[in-house]
């Protein structure tokens, strides 16, 4: 009961409070009915008419030049991708510093070998002057990097033109960890399409959800083949199981495609509705003391899946914990990957930008569900009126 309350902001009967979720899945309504079919035809697992039209529906969303595979996470998309960039054990791969574990941890899977990458202080993504310095370094060791992964961070694109140069230049495959830009894009460019290689999550609190799952994005028909290969097991087309391939099962299902295709209905309303969000935050509370992640040039297009802000005269614990003190949920931005204990021998290139984002960053609540009043609550629990 208590998870029902939270995911349908009803009254908490011990606080007696509306409780205001970070993220929370946004329905529509129209997803029953994808669901529906596929429980009467009776195709519920990881093949059916939802999986084959949700991709198409992505396709037609990102571009129509790009394959897109439906998997049950965006992990699974971003591993998938390690292993169409050949990368093996013993290899480097250059990672975004500010990011979600998954980015970095998908190299470990392959046995490489992550280098960490600080920020730019406006989108809070990728240096390209760090990254080029990341990649000279290693080149000097001997070790050129068999990929880059950069992320689309809280859904504001990397600097496509600077990286793109960049990775170009030294012949390295680049992989777009666009999680959480589902609609972002960068010079009318869909993020989960900037890279050789994408991955997008629908997980629960993402922009739209299929429950749990993701896809990987790719422009090549072979690169989709063998991904949907690996993704089944790697079974080999015989009348019986034989398996020459490490597999894995990473197939989404017909009912979460379901929830997928409900939810493209409404993908559009979705973004501008976060954007509206932003807006609002920085509107009302322009005279506090925030620095807002913010679109750097008109080439980006951020889909805002959430609202983040650096303070440099508060604690972010402190107004976080204010905040639920008043039952709204407000998160710390990711930690940089080099400061977390998994990855301290991990070598790292930057200075100090992700590290003072994450001591300062705090991620506001841009649920695509939040009313007029709900927002106009946060901003007076923020200001302390």
């Amino acid at each position: 009961m208590r998870l029902l309350q939270r995911q349908t902001g009803v009254k908490n009967k011990d606080q007696n409070m509306k409780q205001i979720l970070l993220s929370p899945p946004h329905l529509c309504g129209k997803e029953k009915d994808f669901i529906e079919d596929a429980i009467i035809s009776n195709w519920i697992t990881t093949a059916g008419k939802n999986v084959e039209e949700f991709q198409k529906e992505l396709k037609s969303f990102l571009g129509n030049s790009i394959q897109a595979l439906a998997l049950n996470s965006g992990t699974s998309a971003l591993h998938l991708a390690t292993i169409l960039a050949d990368v093996k054990p013993g290899d480097e791969v250059i990672c975004q510093s500010m990011t979600f574990a998954a980015a970095a941890n998908v190299i470990l899977y392959q046995g490489a070998l992550p280098v960490f990458v600080d920020s730019e202080p406006d989108s809070w993504n990728i240096s390209p002057e760090h990254l080029e310095e990341a990649i000279v370094s290693r080149l000097a060791l001997g070790k050129k990097p068999k990929a880059v992964i950069v992320t689309d961070l809280f859904g504001m694109p990397f600097d496509l033109k600077k990286v793109r140069k960049i990775t170009d230049k030294y012949e390295i495959t680049l992989i777009e960890d666009a999680a959480e830009a589902m609609g972002s894009a960068y010079a009318g460019q869909k993020c989960g399409t900037l890279g050789d290689l994408g991955a997008i999550s629908f997980n629960g609190n993402k922009i739209i959800t299929t429950s749990g799952g993701g896809a990987l994005i790719t422009q090549f028909t072979d690169d989709f083949a063998e991904a949907k290969y690996l993704s089944t097991q790697a079974k080999e087309p015989l009348p019986y199981y034989e398996h020459k391939s490490l597999g894995y099962n990473y197939a989404m299902s017909n009912v979460s495609a379901g929830i997928g295709r409900g939810q493209m209905t409404v993908l559009p309303e979705r973004i501008e509705k976060r954007r509206t969000i932003n807006r609002f935050y920085r509107g009302r509370l322009s005279h506090c003391d925030f620095i807002f992640q913010q679109e750097p040039s008109s080439d980006y297009f951020s889909n805002f899946w959430l609202t983040a802000f650096r303070t440099a005269n508060m604690p972010p614990r402190q107004l976080i914990d204010r905040l639920a003190d008043h039952q709204i949920e407000a998160r710390h931005v990711w930690k940089p990957m080099h400061l977390q204990p998994l990855y301290h021998e991990a070598p790292y290139y930057g200075e100090n930008v992700a590290e003072n984002i994450f001591k300062q960053g705090i991620c506001l609540p841009s649920g695509s569900s939040l009313t007029e009043e709900d927002l106009e609550y946060i901003a007076k629990v923020i200001i302390g009126s």
